[in-house]
């Protein structure tokens, strides 16, 4: 009798190993999903593996119930890569394996969308019915007839425009019959262009794309904004789909996929599929479905469309590769660049990491040779990259402006709309204002849940947390010394709004951040909107700063570039330089001419002076030996291993006994060690959790062989009342 390795869906470190359970008959295989008995329950589960022998004695073994599908969801490629995630990050096998599927299908909670169809099977049966039907039977002659026209139309259209008794008697005497239909719910159905412009690439993009097609590597390729890279991800798929094989493509912001999908629908029609969290549940299990079924060849979205059950991958795209949301921060903690250079490593296929401004981690690689380097150095109009205005703040203050807009950008604004151009306005911090204080005690309204000032969000009336999401009524008078005059923090999205309603009370302006792209197709009303011009001027976070391609935007404007660079991180002011970099790379796309504002209080910063030069060869020299000198990535791993509970004395108390086994493992390998300390995190509590980490930098040299270590310690120490996670060079250190 068959045997079925099976990893049950249960996400506990307790239970995640491989169960083994008899199978009732020979109609299984490998990555198929199964009801199996787990104590007292029944539970579902995934078949990794089947066998002939158990260590158990077969009397022991409990029986599998039965297939919750009649195929394989997980294909043998997925299965490698979730024992490759299991390894590389320390994930639970079942956390893994759900990343394969849509979420809601595990519960049972969406299936296939079928229909009803009628149609006549016999048409002389037909025509003898109604030769013999009352003259005024009108809804028998009308379903027959529409039915001898259209061959076949859905039950529900009919019974709708006839009547449903009708209907039933002719279904029911047989003269019309019925089939199930599978429907299939399209995402962003509206987004498809009409046009089929045959565009031809120029000799560095033909050159770019012969390279990645030609020979398996990894690419970073390093292109400017508007050097035509989307069209080059273009041509390599539609290479890639002539030899047989299929593709991925990343895009790091959801808000970027309705114009990407546009583009490759355009191109490859049904071919192409869609899969991220911004989709209904319905649109995902069906998209998932084609692509499982080998209806569609390509696959577009965000992080998560890397694990898309394609077969025989010959190419993955991830655009903008040095975007931190390709790293994830939640459970489970996995990198996407590393995921899918696995991926396309046992698929034989290439990766392309692609972006203006590359991750100081690719592009050193690139230079030590571990990547192939592609450049694209010029625009696709051949014209210059547009003019960058550094403006001292300080001056402005100085001279007696102490509102958010300098006299250069606030005359540029007004000279843009009267010359029917349109204009982008970036900050990326959304709300009006970041904390709400008394000016006489000083007392900063905060969330009860979490260790952090409540942003004030005027056009809501109300204060939220923008980590747990807890809101709070606005206070007008001090809740500590009942005081009433009150300030408000640093300007977000909302208040720029605000402000330029006010200067500009004619002028349509639309915003784009967590709040108003909340509900399905927020994005892509507000982009449509902008793209007609039914909206002048987007003011938005780092969701209008990347990908968009918008002919008519001829200013853009950066209302307070300090907020990134004096984060609390390494990487700053390579995070600055990225995000200075992409928004200006919105203006002046097309035939006008661009200019750019960057408002700033520190105007002799070197990445503000080399950023206003779009020198990325110069920041990268000059970044990469500060970091070598520091010893922080990439010549140097970061780990922090994060603990977790809703009781600190537990939290510290782990923290305490895993500190105390590292630092053993410190004394045997004191030369990996650069630093290790233990701590609260900058944020010492969320959603009621309190929160203690243990950060370390250690050489790369051993990285490897440390973390595996590292991993192993983690998991000695979790308990039920305390969660342990391990990440690997983190993207917020918060």
């Amino acid at each position: 009798m068959k045997i079925a390795k099976v990893i049950v869906d249960i996400a506990s470190s307790l239970v995640d190993k491989v169960f083994d359970y008899l199978l009732p008959c020979e109609d299984f295989a490998i990555g198929q999903r199964v009801l199996v008995p787990f104590g007292k329950m029944q539970k579902e589960g995934y078949i990794i593996e089947i066998t002939d022998h158990s260590e158990l004695e077969m009397s022991k073994l409990k029986t599998v119930i039965s297939a919750l599908e009649p195929f394989p969801v997980i294909n043998a490629d997925q299965l490698k890569l979730a024992f490759f995630m299991k390894k590389k990050f320390n994930t639970g096998m079942c956390d893994a394996l759900r990343l394969f599927l849509p979420s809601e299908m595990r519960s049972g909670k969406v299936k296939e969308l079928v229909k009803i169809n009628c149609f006549i099977e016999d048409e002389n049966k037909a025509k003898e019915y109604l030769s013999n039907a009352r003259k005024n039977a009108t809804a028998i002659f009308g379903i027959i007839n529409e039915l001898f026209e259209k061959g076949e139309v859905s039950h529900a259209s009919l019974a709708k425009k006839f009547n449903s008794a009708s209907l039933k008697k002719l279904i029911d005497e047989k003269i019309v019959q019925t089939k199930e239909v599978a429907v299939r719910r399209k995402p962003y159905a509206q987004a498809i262009s009409q046009e089929q412009n045959k565009i031809n690439l120029t000799e560095t993009q033909q050159i770019v794309v012969n390279k990645i097609t030609s020979e398996q590597n990894i690419y970073l390729l390093h292109g400017v904004t508007g050097s035509g890279k989307t069209e080059v991800y273009m041509h390599a798929m539609k290479k890639v789909l002539d030899s047989g094989k299929t593709g991925i493509m990343l895009v790091p912001e959801i808000s970027l996929t309705p114009q990407v999908l546009m583009n490759f629908r355009q191109k490859f029609g049904e071919n192409v599929a869609l899969l991220h969290s911004g989709l209904n549940s319905g649109e995902r299990f069906d998209e998932w479905r084609r692509i499982l079924m080998g209806e569609a060849q390509i696959v577009i979205g965000a992080r998560s469309a890397i694990f898309a059950p394609l077969k025989n991958i010959g190419l993955i795209v991830i655009d903008e590769e040095h975007d931190g949301s390709y790293t994830s921060d939640s459970n489970p903690r996995y990198n996407t660049i590393e995921v899918a250079k696995f991926r396309a490593k046992i698929s034989g296929a290439s990766l392309v990491l692609g972006s203006a401004t590359p991750s100081l981690a690719s592009y050193h690689k690139a230079m030590i040779d571990e990547y192939k380097l592609l450049e694209m150095k010029e625009r696709i109009n051949k014209k210059e990259l547009p003019p960058l205005k550094i403006i001292d703040m300080g001056n402005e203050v100085r001279n007696g402006n102490t509102g958010i807009f300098s006299v250069a950008l606030k005359d540029a604004l007004i000279r843009t709309i009267s010359e029917n151009n349109q204009a982008m306005l970036f900050i990326n911090r959304r709300g009006f204002s970041s904390f709400l204080m008394c000016k006489k005690c000083g007392f900063v309204a905060k969330c009860e849940a979490c260790d952090v000032s409540l942003v004030y969000h005027k056009f809501e009336n109300a204060l939220k947390c923008h980590y747990c999401g807890n809101r709070y009524k606005v206070f007008t008078e001090c809740p500590e010394c009942g005081n009433t005059h009150l300030s408000t923090g640093a300007v977000g999205t909302e208040r720029v709004v605000s402000e330029l309603k006010e200067m500009l009370p004619n002028v349509s302006v639309s915003r784009m951040d967590n709040d108003t792209t909340k509900t399905k197709d927020a994005h892509l009303k507000i982009l449509s909107d902008f793209r007609s011009g039914k909206t002048q001027v987007l003011v938005g976070t780092q969701m209008i700063a990347k990908g968009h391609d918008f002919p008519s935007v001829t200013l853009v404007g950066i209302i307070d570039a300090d907020i990134s660079l004096y984060q609390s991180s390494y990487s700053a002011s390579e995070q600055t330089f990225q995000l200075i970099t992409q928004v200006a790379g919105r203006a002046g796309r097309a035939d006008k001419a661009g200019e750019i504002y960057l408002q700033t209080y520190v105007p002799r910063h070197y990445t503000y002076r080399l950023a206003s030069y779009y020198d990325y060869p110069a920041f990268y020299k000059k970044e990469i030996n500060l970091r070598k000198t520091t010893n922080y990535p990439p010549f140097t791993k970061i780990i922090r291993i994060l603990f977790t509970s809703e009781a600190e004395n537990l939290a510290k108390d782990t923290a305490k006994v895993y500190y105390e086994e590292v630092k053993k493992l410190q004394s045997k390998n004191k030369e990996d060690f650069v630093y290790l300390g233990v701590m609260k995190s900058p944020i010492g509590r969320i959603q009621n959790k309190y929160r203690i980490q243990i950060l370390m930098r250690i050489t790369n040299e051993h990285e490897e062989e440390l973390t595996t270590k590292l991993y192993a310690l983690a998991d000695a120490v979790k308990r039920n009342d305390v969660s342990v996670f391990v990440e690997n060079d983190p993207q917020n250190l918060s």
